[in-house]
């Protein structure tokens, strides 16, 4: 089954949201998406979907692959197959052209699933194939390579005769190298930063609240238990609103005290990506049952000991056991404290906290884009929030803006 239609008229409205001066151009792909021919099937004619991956490295340098058959230094890409979305088509090719996995890719804070770039170029007439001229409608989603060293390379010999790595002032595309130069100012850094927030959430007397998720497909470990929470979105103006937005979509009657960052866990999306996730840690002594769960089956407070006869999301069960060892006592804020880069809150309650040890675990919440088991643990810290007069979540108004790079 290609992508839903639906989904990528969707993409479109909200990247031409964020870019109403390309409407004109994107015009026709409006109108394939409005037509009866399958929008990504290389026959539809006059023009169809295809997909790219904009894949960035620690130096903010862009991968680009020498096509055979046309000569041109691009990014990785080629046309929609049996793909779940589009983004899954572009995370395909890269494997496909340059032998980059899934794995070794982690999403951008700044587009998550969205395009960076909708770029509409036209293809010359290819009699041997039988094809006729057209026009490319080429959604391109951009990745941070996960590894300080950018992974090797094994390029595609029927369709691939080199590769280069560019600087975004030397990226070929004109509206893509424009886009990368903007974010680049807005602070496009080329380090993987957290996408999804979660919570361990426990009464400070030894139980941790668990979510039972649905048993279905399309979510990431259906049927298990796991941690609250799930994926920033780009309205969330940072990961704190992602958490408190989260909580109030699954529960929202639930109301945590002492709301603190925990650690940081590296998650795998549905898609295969590498997914950073920003644990929490809160504390709540009231009753599952009362609580109004709007997503799952339901909630349950466990102790430690009864975690191994429990079907978890992987890992989860030594995030849990590592945080009961090292969990101060009630009233006591963590030791090593100092901000994180990515979320700065203003005022004397700033604080943070610090993890150093390291597992792997499952923490993003059913909703979320991105999901399932993590790697490591890195040093997390950020604001604690037990000093508040009425001990209920801030609001996310008091987050604060992205950062922005210098000059």
């Amino acid at each position: 089954m290609p992508p839903a239609r639906s989904g990528i008229r969707n993409l479109t409205e909200k990247y031409l949201e964020r870019h109403p001066a390309e409407r004109e151009q994107l015009n026709p792909l409006l109108a394939a998406l409005e037509a009866d021919a399958e929008p990504t099937s290389r026959a539809a004619l006059p023009g169809h979907v295809t997909c790219s991956a904009v894949v960035i490295d620690r130096a903010r340098h862009v991968l680009h692959i020498v096509h055979k058959a046309s000569g041109k230094l691009l990014p990785p890409g080629g046309h929609v197959e049996d793909d779940r979305t589009l983004l899954a088509a572009a995370l395909r090719e890269v494997c496909e052209e340059a032998g980059i996995r899934p794995r070794d890719l982690c999403p951008i804070p700044q587009f998550l699933g969205a395009p960076i770039d909708v770029d509409v170029h036209d293809i010359d007439a290819n009699p041997a194939k039988g094809e006729l001229g057209h026009r490319h409608f080429d959604f391109r989603f951009a990745f941070y390579t996960t590894a300080e060293q950018t992974p090797p390379l094994v390029l595609q010999d029927e369709e691939v005769s080199g590769a280069q790595w560019l600087p975004f002032a030397d990226v070929r595309s004109p509206t893509l190298r424009t886009k990368l130069l903007k974010a680049e100012a807005d602070g496009l850094e080329g380090q993987p930063e957290p996408v999804n927030a979660s919570a361990v959430i426990h009464d400070g007397r030894g139980r941790y609240l668990l979510h039972l998720r649905d048993q279905r497909e399309g979510i990431w470990s259906p049927g298990v238990f796991a941690l609250l929470g799930g994926g920033r979105t780009l309205d969330d103006p940072c990961l704190e609103a992602t958490l408190l937005r989260e909580l109030a979509e699954e529960v929202p009657s639930l109301e945590l005290t002492g709301l603190t960052p925990y650690a940081v866990e590296e998650a795998t999306s549905v898609d295969g990506l590498a997914v950073p996730v920003q644990v929490y840690s809160g504390r709540w002594q009231g009753d599952p049952d009362t609580i109004d769960l709007q997503e799952g089956v339901l909630l349950r407070w466990f102790t430690v000991d009864v975690l191994d006869r429990l079907g978890l999301s992987p890992g989860l069960g030594d995030l849990i056991r590592r945080h009961a060892a090292d969990h101060s006592p009630a009233g006591s804020p963590p030791h090593g404290r100092r901000p994180l880069r990515h979320e700065h809150r203003r005022g004397p309650s700033s604080t943070s906290s610090v993890s150093t040890s390291t597992s792997r675990t499952s923490t993003a919440g059913p909703s979320s884009v991105y999901a399932t088991p993590t790697r490591h643990t890195r040093e997390t810290s950020g604001t604690s929030w037990p000093g508040t007069a009425s001990g209920k979540r801030p609001s996310a108004a008091s987050c604060g803006k992205p950062r922005r790079r210098p000059g």
